[in-house]
């Protein structure tokens, strides 16, 4: 065991990074939305921009793996991520949207890069029926860092935004721009630190001990399939239903964590205080995966963990629906709770057995993640028809999915097989 010390501690480290940049997102919308004047499909674009570049570039990434390794490949991961940071220096100066759309694309495919290769490295350093519980070690550091960056760019750059936002409704244009531009100037300093940051964590990855893992040597640890015959990776039902839930779970997770803002400040809660309701959303994930750690194996499979899930996710999507105020907002929060194991579940469910294809398997899993860049924009197309609080509608069929996947899905890749699986 000690052995696996070292490795996953590098790992924690940058799930920890993954946390950070990502829901950066939460706060961005908001204010993106008053900075450059968006309505709410406009400013959804930035989860689109960041979550789309998964889809874009989680097959390279894996071929990406296959020449430079886990290790370097996770150190360029930390490079595009740092280069994606620093275009938004450019993009507030000029207060310019598709600029900063663009930084976050290129920050998207610099963690599709990292998470290529860090979440099969957790599921393979052990046991397969406790990757769940090490990957949620993993989800502990990334929940720690999502509940400080909010709090954090937040503090920065929607301080003062209600005043804002109802100083804006009486300035001419001119007096207007010049508020506008200040307000965009606001990111410069805290991307400016991030991309140091980046840098030297890259730097700290390129130069650790951090061992490689042989791959080939899972060909002999399947169920009894004979990896041998299989020609392409698309001969693993169970991967690719488990692609279809992951693209559904990112999703909502995102949803969860980036809509809830903007839903309190629909609701009537000032910015003020709605700017800390996603750090509440990963609060309830930590929760969640802290008892993924003390639970799974030892009292739940983790298939029970995934039903359990969905099981919730629906329960917690239909309360928010039918509640009203602080109440309703509560309950978003709560999908941070029953999002938690999904994705720890997942992950081990669909690459096991996969062996010589684990890698491209991961890469299709990675992909996945794109879920996040199209269902939280179709939240705000609904939104804009309906209103904030409907457009949860939206949650309780992905969850379906997830409920599917863990009772039939997966049991149907390995009947494909001939095999049982638990």
């Amino acid at each position: 065991m000690k052995r696996f010390i070292q490795p996953l501690i590098i790992i924690g480290a940058l799930f920890f990074i993954f946390g950070f940049i990502t829901w950066l997102s939460s706060v961005l919308i908001p204010y993106l939305q008053i900075a450059c004047e968006l309505n709410n499909f406009q400013s959804y674009l930035v989860a689109f921009a960041f979550y789309i570049s998964y889809f874009v570039m989680a097959v390279p990434s894996g071929w990406l793996l296959k020449f430079t390794g886990f290790k370097k490949g996770m150190s360029i991961g930390l490079l595009a991520v740092a280069a994606g940071s620093l275009i938004f220096v450019p993009a507030a100066i000029y207060r310019s949207y598709p600029v900063f759309l663009f930084g976050l694309f290129i920050q998207g495919a610099g963690l599709a890069i990292l998470q290529t290769a860090s979440n099969p490295y957790v599921t393979i350093l052990g046991p397969i029926d406790s990757a769940a519980r090490r990957i949620s070690i993993m989800g502990i550091c990334n929940g720690i860092a999502g509940i400080l960056a909010p709090a954090i760019l937040g503090a920065v750059v929607l301080d003062n935004a209600d005043n804002i936002k109802d100083q804006l409704l009486s300035l001419t244009d001119s007096e207007k721009a010049v508020v506008l531009n200040e307000l965009a100037g606001k990111v410069i300093v805290p991307y400016l630190v991030i991309t140091g940051m980046l840098l030297l964590l890259s730097l700290w990855v390129y130069r650790s001990g951090l061992p490689e893992i042989d791959e080939s040597a899972l060909e002999t640890e399947t169920d009894g399939t004979d990896i041998g015959e299989k020609a392409s990776v698309f001969q693993f039902p169970q991967l690719l239903f488990g692609v279809l839930t992951l693209f559904v779970y990112t999703g909502v997770e995102v949803i969860a964590g980036n809509t809830i803002i903007s839903y309190g400040a629909f609701l009537g809660i000032p910015l003020s205080t709605a700017k800390f309701f996603t750090s509440f959303t990963l609060v309830g994930m930590l929760i969640g995966y802290l008892i993924g750690i003390v639970c799974i194996p030892r009292f739940v499979s983790q298939r029970d963990a995934l039903k359990c899930s969905a099981g919730l996710g629906i329960l917690f999507g239909l309360s928010a629906l039918f509640t009203e105020g602080v109440t309703s907002v509560v309950f978003i929060a709560l999908l941070g709770l029953a999002n938690s194991l999904i994705w720890p579940s997942v992950w081990p469910l669909a690459i096991d057995g996969l062996g010589k294809f684990t890698k491209i398997g991961s890469s299709l899993l990675v992909m996945a993640i794109s879920g996040a860049a199209v269902i939280p924009l179709f939240y705000g197309w609904l939104a804009d028809r309906l209103d904030a609080q409907q457009a949860y509608w939206l949650v309780i069929p992905c969850y379906l999915i997830v409920g599917w996947y863990a009772a039939f899905g997966y049991r149907f890749g390995a009947k494909m097989k001939g095999v049982h699986r638990s």
